[in-house]
């Protein structure tokens, strides 16, 4: 019996060792498998909608208002590139004609019309014109800057004729007077500024004078009388030592429509000036007006820089005029600084400047007889068309009023 109690719990323990030992071996071959694949969802289908008594009561569902509903940023819009406008070109100026401008100015000459005119009218009139009277009209011209040999010239003239004339009628005394003082001026000269040039060059004005004279406004101002008489100009600013010289120049020439050719401050004046000449050839021009530089610190060095300019220039064709341009109002001591210009190059013709009622009006006499050369252009104020061909009658006509 007891032998089979103890058969018995031998067996059991040994199906008991046995089922652990499989359970063991079953779990970590369960470790060791992949998962299983994830199985297809089921999808329903949509119910379809139902209508007229099949249809189905509807649901209250939260609903949110326009307001609530997030919209879509606007698209921002799209931004123009600013619009640069071009300024316009300055409008062209309209020259006065030449033609009689010195007559429409002959107001300007109030002041020299007192000095000389009407006091040497004043003079003539009297009863006796004894030597004390002549002595005075002497004064009165040589304060009038009529110059020394012209002032006896004159003197030596009205004497003879007022003894042959006899009777002296105010209207015969200002004939007389007229006359005399036309014939001092040179009415036979040739006073045309000759800008004509060759067949295939533009005709070149060289403008010379010492600085402050006017002489870069009177380039300016003659650019607008030959744009007035129907010239085309090209200006070359080869002064280029005194500052804004080349500015003051090119204003002068967009007024009118005239193209500037200008350099580096302080640049070779006669490199510009042959520039000038070159653009002007170029370009069909009819007339080169060439700036100078007007330092009179040295002679010899303006007779080099003047002579220089004057040579290049004359590589493309002759140099048609030069004009020598001088302050009225400086009286005699203009007359010194002619001289010296006069030795550099042979000046053609003169532009006085400030001829108006700060000036008196015997320089005109003056400065033609010492330098051999016609005043051929004049300067009576400020404006930009108060340069004047000179005219000797409308000029005595100015001095010595109606």
């Amino acid at each position: 019996m007891e032998l089979v109690e103890i058969v018995i719990l031998a067996v059991v323990i040994a199906l008991a060792a046995v089922g652990l030992v499989g359970g063991l071996v079953v779990g970590s071959r369960k470790k060791k498998l992949p998962p299983p694949p994830p199985s297809t969802p089921t999808i329903t289908p949509p119910a379809e909608p139902k209508v007229g008594e099949e249809a189905e009561t509807p649901r209250d569902e939260a609903r949110r208002t326009i307001d609530e509903v997030g919209l879509p940023d606007a698209p921002a819009p799209a931004v123009e590139a600013p619009v640069v406008e071009t300024p316009a070109p300055p409008a062209l100026e309209v020259p006065e004609p030449t033609e009689g401008r010195l007559v429409r100015l002959r107001a300007r000459l109030a002041r020299s019309q007192n000095s000389l005119g009407k006091g040497l009218l004043t003079l003539l009139s009297r009863d006796n014109l004894d030597e004390d009277t002549w002595e005075e009209i002497e004064d009165t011209l040589l304060t009038a800057d009529v110059g020394v040999a012209p002032t006896q010239e004159l003197v030596e003239r009205l004497r003879e004729r007022v003894r042959v004339l006899g009777t002296r009628t105010p209207e015969e005394l200002r004939a007389l007077l007229r006359e005399e003082l036309i014939t001092l001026l040179g009415p036979d000269l040739d006073r045309e500024v000759r800008t004509e040039g060759g067949a295939e060059t533009p005709g070149v004005v060289m403008v010379v004078g010492v600085n402050g004279t006017g002489k870069t406004t009177t380039t300016g101002k003659l650019a607008r009388v030959l744009v007035a008489d129907g010239r085309s100009v090209v200006l070359g600013a080869a002064d280029t030592f005194r500052a804004a010289a080349a500015d003051q120049l090119q204003t002068w020439g967009e007024r009118v429509g005239a193209r500037t050719v200008r350099g580096p401050e302080g640049g070779d004046p006669a490199s510009i000036a042959y520039d000038a000449v070159k653009e002007g050839i170029a370009e069909g021009a009819d007339v080169v007006l060439v700036d100078t530089a007007g330092r009179l610190h040295t002679k010899t060095g303006l007779m080099d820089e003047l002579g220089k300019v004057k040579r290049v220039v004359e590589k493309h064709g002759p140099l048609d005029e030069v004009l020598l341009v001088l302050d009225a109002t400086t009286g005699q001591n203009g007359l010194v600084q002619a001289r010296v210009f006069a030795e550099v190059v042979d000046i053609t013709g003169i532009v006085l400047t400030k001829l108006d009622g700060t000036a008196k009006g015997g320089i005109v006499i003056a400065v033609q007889r010492e330098l051999g050369v016609p005043v051929k252009l004049i300067g009576l104020g400020e404006g930009p068309d108060d340069l004047a061909p000179f005219e000797p009658g409308a000029f005595v006509d100015a001095l010595i009023g109606d």
